[in-house]
């Protein structure tokens, strides 16, 4: 399917930049396109430390929790953190973990199964932490949602605590106001709260339970490197969570992979070297699709105990093998994802359903955990908002992944006649129904759609048309200033017309790298390398006189030499 290329024009003094920031003009072009105006916005973005992290006690709910907590640990209460099944929910688990271990509180945790339990703190949970005999709850990545569980654990006398970031529940009256429902925890500390005078409402769960732990060391006077210690997990959540990447969380983020790089957790260790990485150069596109996969593989197909496990290893053996058996799991869940996701291309390909605008798939053998992930290919392959049920009878359960010309949680709350649960945002959603609504839900969702031809073809958004021979290797490096990249703040895209791809090679026991040069009008060129269907692409450069490429530019390191490359993604 054909791309539509669009050149983003957003208008700033680039000079200017370049001079008072001493940066390349290319790189103030793209810091504007990112939205990034105004100096302090600007110095912040490009090099933000730890001294720029907002203060904690702005959370609303904050000192309350740090009062609460402090007296339980005082006091020698017994404490039970409940977390989230997810890399968000683990690495939040761990930190709490940790930071309440470190004051010398009696602490310990619960994941809930994905299976068994659902999703977050639930009445199963509390009354298991009632039997256990603990006095508080601390939630994390979870709680904003559970009201009953919460006021259950009230009556049965113990104290709450909440830590999310998830959007507060709300019910609309016919007025057309919205009533927010915040649970009747004795804390509640949520950045997305109405009232929540924090600046940054885009942490994630492991962001907020950081900051609860900071506000505590300082109360308790924890030495400062013990709480930087902890950014390792937050910065791995913050990229594993697909939060935004902008303001504190891309501080939170650098300064995360800084200490993962040297990381002195032995399960993190064990996880790099079981992977065969490199810790030293540990990115973000390493946790998001080696890594943290491998953490999010324990809460989809097993438990996610077995993920924080990993974490708390005392022995380099325990960390080996539960590094392995998670890498083992991961690999069944990619196996399984792969035929999931034939089988959903084969019934798209052979029935009625590629008439449809919005796919509505019905796998009943899909495991359910890897349903949002088949539901993520569909939408790529097809460019088309994807939904993908599992399961048989009254218990169907589905998760849909959207593009950004349409708004799967408003489309779906209209067809929410035909569903039993739901939930979601613009780009995502959950849901349950009966099989014998999966058809009229379909036919609903597709009469209600109003895409056309030009919002279903997806854009590649270019930032700026350069051409090749302007890069050099201190620009290349500048262009790390603009990392970590992911949500909101993404991967630079660069573009030049009429060049002539020569001395084109293929190379590959799947003949998937073409390394080629790329000359443009005046004889002058660079290096550049594509990776896919190796052989099309040099039947393309063969048979066109001129073409034109969105790259973005590397140095490649090969036997001591740095050599710059431009890496092809399309070309046409």
């Amino acid at each position: 399917m054909e791309k539509k290329w669009v050149l983003l024009m957003k208008k700033a003094d680039f000079n200017e930049i370049s001079r008072r920031y001493g940066i390349d003009p290319v790189i103030a072009r793209l810091i504007r396109n990112r939205d990034v105006t105004g100096d302090e916005a600007i110095r912040k973005y490009l090099y933000g430390s730890l001294e720029d992290l907002y203060d904690p006690m702005l959370l609303k709910g904050m000192k309350e929790a740090c009062e609460i907590i402090t007296d339980a640990v005082q006091s020698g209460k017994k404490i039970r953190v409940i977390g989230d099944y997810d890399i968000d929910g683990v690495m939040s688990s761990y930190i709490l973990l940790t930071g309440l271990r470190t004051l010398g509180g009696d602490v310990d945790v619960r994941i809930p199964h994905r299976v068994i339990d659902g999703y977050g703190l639930n009445a199963n949970l509390v009354r298991a932490a009632d039997r256990d005999g603990k006095d508080l709850i601390v939630t994390c990545d979870n709680g904003i949602a559970a009201s009953g569980a919460i006021a259950l654990a009230k009556e049965l006398g113990m104290e709450t605590v909440v830590t999310d970031h998830h959007e507060v529940p709300f019910e609309q009256g016919e007025d057309g106001q919205r009533r927010y429902r915040i649970p009747e925890a004795d804390s509640v500390i949520d950045p997305k709260q109405e009232g929540c005078a924090y600046p940054f409402k885009e942490l994630c769960g492991a962001g907020v339970a950081f900051q609860l732990v900071s506000a505590l060391y300082d109360r308790f006077r924890i030495p400062e490197e013990k709480k930087e210690n902890l950014l390792q997990y937050v910065g791995f959540a913050t990229i594993g969570d697909v939060v935004s990447l902008t303001d504190e969380n891309r501080i939170l983020v650098r300064e995360g992979l800084k200490r993962l790089r040297k990381t002195d957790n032995r399960g993190l260790a064990a996880l790099i070297r079981e992977n065969e990485l490199n810790p030293e150069q540990i990115n973000s596109y390493q946790i998001g699709f080696v890594l943290g996969p491998c953490i999010n593989a324990s809460g989809r197909l097993n438990t996610a105990v077995r993920a924080l496990k990993l974490l708390c290893s005392e022995t380099d053996e325990e960390a080996d093998r539960l590094a392995r058996d998670l890498i083992k799991l991961n690999k069944t869940r990619q196996d399984l994802t792969e035929q999931a996701a034939f089988e959903a291309y084969e019934r798209v390909d052979s029935t009625s359903l590629a008439d449809d605008r919005v796919l509505v798939v019905h796998l009943p053998d899909c495991h359910e955990s890897i349903a949002g992930i088949v539901a993520g290919r569909l939408r790529e392959r097809y460019y088309r908002p994807s939904i993908v049920l599992t399961g048989r009878g009254e218990g169907v359960k589905g998760s849909g992944r959207s593009i950004e010309t349409y708004d799967m949680f408003s489309e779906i709350s209209g067809c929410a006649g035909y569903l039993t649960k739901f939930g979601g945002h613009k780009m995502a959603a959950g849901m349950s129904l009966h099989e014998e609504n999966i058809g009229a839900f379909r036919k609903a969702l597709n009469r209600a759609c109003t895409l056309t031809g030009d919002d279903l073809t997806e854009k590649v958004v270019i930032d700026v048309p350069m051409p090749v021979t302007y890069v050099t290797h201190e620009l290349v490096r500048q262009l790390d200033l603009l990392e970590p990249f992911g949500t909101e703040n993404p991967k630079p895209v660069f573009a030049q017309s009429n060049l002539q791809a020569e001395q084109v090679r293929v190379f590959g026991k799947n003949r998937n790298v073409a390394k080629c040069r790329l000359v443009d009008e005046t004889g002058r060129g660079a290096d550049a390398v594509y990776f896919g269907d190796a052989d099309a692409f040099a039947e393309y450069a063969g048979t066109h006189t001129a073409i034109s490429v969105i790259y973005y530019p590397a140095i490649d390191h090969f036997r001591g030499a740095d050599t710059l490359q431009m890496i092809i993604r399309e070309y046409r």
